[in-house]
C-alpha cells in the first residue's frame, strides 16, 4: 500500500467560476463528468485544456451523505458562477493514481485516510470544504498527480 503523507500549508483567498449542483456520495463519479461537460459546454473548451481546473465539495452532511459539487477555474467565463475559496490553513494530500487515469479510487482512499486517520490524531478540524487542484504540470502526463486540499483550522 502507498503511503500518504499529509502537508499543512497556508492558501490566500481565490475566486473560482464554474458550475455547480447538488451530490452525494454515490453519485459523485457521474456527477464529476455532468459538470465537467456542462463547464466545457458554458466556456466552449475542450476535454483537458482548462488549467488548473478545481473539483470542489463542500458542506458534507456525513447522515445524508450529501453534498454541494462544485467544477471549475480561475477564468471568468459569461454564464459561470463565482465562488470564493477562503484564505486560510489547508492540509495537502497529494495523489498518485496507481495506474495511470484510475483517479477516483485513489482520490477515495486518500479522503478516507485523511478523515478517518489523519484528522482525528491532528490538532485540526474540518471545515467541510475540500478540492481537487489539477495543474497541466501534475496531472497531465505520463505519471500524472493531484493535490487534494482540505480546508482545517487549529482545534480550540
Amino acid at each position: 500500500m502507498l503511503s500518504l503523507t499529509v502537508e499543512i500549508t497556508g492558501k490566500d483567498a481565490r475566486v473560482l467560476y464554474g458550475v455547480r449542483s447538488p451530490g452525494n456520495d454515490k453519485t459523485m463519479a457521474a456527477g464529476i463528468r455532468r459538470l465537467s461537460a456542462a463547464y466545457r459546454t458554458v466556456t466552449s473548451s475542450r476535454k483537458g485544456a482548462v488549467w488548473p481546473f478545481f473539483v470542489l465539495t463542500r458542506n458534507y452532511d456525513p447522515q445524508t451523505r450529501n453534498f454541494e459539487l462544485f467544477i471549475g477555474s480561475d477564468t471568468p467565463a459569461a454564464g459561470l458562477e463565482a465562488m470564493q475559496l477562503p484564505a486560510g490553513e489547508y492540509a495537502k494530500i497529494t495523489v498518485r493514481p496507481v495506474w495511470g487515469f484510475f483517479w477516483g479510487a485513489a482520490i477515495g482512499r486518500a479522503k478516507r485516510y485523511f478523515y478517518t486517520e489523519w484528522l482525528p490524531q491532528s490538532p485540526y478540524r474540518s471545515l467541510n470544504l475540500e478540492y481537487e487542484c489539477h495543474t497541466a504540470e501534475k496531472s497531465a502526463g505520463r505519471h500524472p498527480s493531484v493535490d487534494i486540499l482540505f480546508a482545517i483550522v487549529k482545534r480550540e
